[in-house]
């Protein structure tokens, strides 16, 4: 972030402050039984505020010793690049999500929320929230106070159907989402953003609904329980849903032109359809989008599990939420499943290379991952059994991260190979034992998916939890 929008998010920080310190001395000069609001709301929202504030003031430090340091003074515009459409680490480890976590102003998942959230759950996390790889949460302390209320709340996730097969990256946050969704017994609501591709691709409308439903299928496979989970294609159920369309409506009127900028860099030649879109990613947060599943409540609690690369959407609802009469959504982010080649860049579905592909065979499993999987490894067999391996930078490694559910196993696998006694080769065939019969079992659920099933999970309905 450079000084000058820090100065800018500082300047922002104390105009808020001195706009809530007067709304705060308003609200008390008013008879308060007169009045519809909750009188915590302005502290909350103050308390809010000067967390940000502090935020900045942390990441101002740590910018300034950055800039002093002889070892980083040459590479002080080296910056990790992550926003909806594109990431770019400077480093070959990847993401630094520390830093992360400071710039988007978010809140570290600690062990003593891990804590709170199996005492809540009474059993063991998932290994994917356990091992970091969900890192970085807005407001999941709220949602547990709701369930230790006996209050329901939703959850909803989505996907941008780019491809007609969907790679392995895509499935981390659905493979959270259904365990979030079996543990607390909630309903689900899972958004198709066919309308985002059509504006962002060169694609034919046609086809992006075509691939949108293709998608389906792979979520479908996954296990979603049809009585609890709406799926939904943006470009179909705008039109079935007024109240939807309302939502978006009431979203976009208060964002304005240079905020949207700001957020997601936007410029003067941006379509006018890519410019009102955040409003239609922000609008599922809201019960009321749905109100064949929630009636008349427009205050259910929302929980959005999802890579921390979409954070821009859901900052900019929070902003919203409370000008409109919503809860602000609560949030869960992932950090990114890495290319093949390394940790510097996610997976691309344009790329077949990048990725290993739900489609895939098992020679291509096997050829993907001996031929492009970056490597933690020495040069030689004896530098390695001398220095030992690198399991920050080594691509088969992480990727057991996410799929090898035995912490036992792992850890020793990170220890034999960060001492030499493993081998690279070791690592990869490891890696395509796992993933091979992963594959080709969803490959089998994928096929019984029928276009009734479809048809049934996208039919707007009322949900039975």
């Amino acid at each position: 972030m450079s000084q000058l929008n820090l100065n800018e998010f500082k300047e922002r920080a104390d105009k808020a402050e001195r706009e809530i310190e007067e709304l705060c001395r308003i609200f008390s000069s008013l008879d308060k039984s007169k009045l519809s609001a909750d009188p915590e709301a302005l502290a909350a929202l103050k308390k809010e505020n000067q967390i940000l504030k502090e935020k900045l003031t942390a990441l101002e430090k740590e910018k300034s010793v950055q800039q002093s340091s002889p070892e980083t003074s040459d590479n002080k515009d080296e910056e990790d690049e992550v926003n909806p459409w594109d990431v770019k680490a400077s480093s070959e480890k990847g993401v630094d999500y520390e830093k992360l976590i400071v710039k988007f102003g978010s809140s570290s998942i600690d062990d003593a929320l891990l804590s709170r959230l199996e005492s809540v759950i009474k059993r063991p996390v998932h290994h994917l929230i356990k091992r970091g790889i969900f890192f970085s949460h807005r407001d999941l302390g709220f949602i547990l106070d709701q369930v230790e209320k006996g209050n329901k709340f939703f959850l909803y996730t989505g996907r941008g159907p780019s491809s007609e097969a969907m790679h392995l990256g895509h499935l981390i946050p659905f493979m959270f989402t259904k365990w979030l969704q079996d543990v607390f017994d909630v309903p689900l609501v899972i958004q198709l953003t066919d309308d985002e591709k059509f504006l962002w691709k060169d694609f034919k409308m046609e086809e992006c609904q075509r691939l949108g439903w293709e998608n389906v299928k792979d979520i479908i496979a996954l296990g979603f329980d049809v009585n609890k989970t709406f799926i939904f294609q943006d470009l179909t159920y705008m039109g079935q849903c007024s109240n939807f369309y309302q939502n978006v409506i009431k979203i976009q009127k208060c964002v304005t032109y240079n905020q949207v900028k700001g957020i997601f860099g936007f410029d003067d030649s941006s379509p006018i359809g890519k410019i009102g879109f955040p409003a239609v990613q922000a609008a599922p947060s809201f019960s009321s989008s749905f109100p064949f599943i929630f009636g008349s409540n427009t205050k259910v609690p929302c929980l959005i599990p999802c890579a921390i690369d979409q954070d821009p959407y859901f900052r900019m609802t929070r902003d919203v939420a409370p000008r409109i009469g919503y809860l602000k959504p609560a949030l869960l982010h992932s950090t990114f499943f890495p290319a093949l080649q390394g940790a510097q860049t996610k997976m691309s579905a344009s790329d077949a290379n990048s990725s290993i592909f739900l489609t895939d065979t098992p020679k291509q499993i096997k050829t993907k991952i001996n031929k492009y999987a970056f490597s933690g490894g020495q040069a030689t067999v004896e530098e390695h059994k001398e220095k030992g391996g690198n399991c920050d930078v080594d691509i088969s490694f992480q990727y057991l991260k996410f799929f090898l559910e035995d912490d036992a196993k792992l850890e020793k696998i990170r220890a034999d190979y960060s001492s030499g006694e493993l081998l690279s080769g070791f690592l990869k065939k490891e890696l395509i034992d796992i993933l091979t019969p992963m594959v080709l079992a969803h490959q089998e659920k994928r096929k019984a998916v029928t276009d009734d099933m479809i048809r049934e999970f996208m039919t707007p309905r009322k949900l039975n939890c």
